[in-house]
């Protein structure tokens, strides 16, 4: 799985920490994601998902030979 985790920050301007308060996660956590090290919860995932106003699947995209 990828994800646009780092793109869409860029793009709204937070820093790793910024997102890790608004989705109530570790900045640790939010680095480990980014590098793909970490697949988050569903929480998590729509919690970030909620804070980009973005859906899930356009955050946290799957590849093909996943499915």
């Amino acid at each position: 799985m990828r994800n646009r985790l780092k793109e869409l920050r860029a793009r709204d301007g937070y820093n790793q920490t910024q997102l890790a308060r608004k989705a109530g996660i570790s900045r640790q956590t939010v680095s480990l994601i980014e590098r793909n090290d970490f697949m988050p919860s569903i929480l998590t995932a729509v919690r970030i998902a909620r804070i980009f106003n973005e859906p899930v699947e356009d955050i946290f995209i799957f590849e093909e030979d996943e499915l």
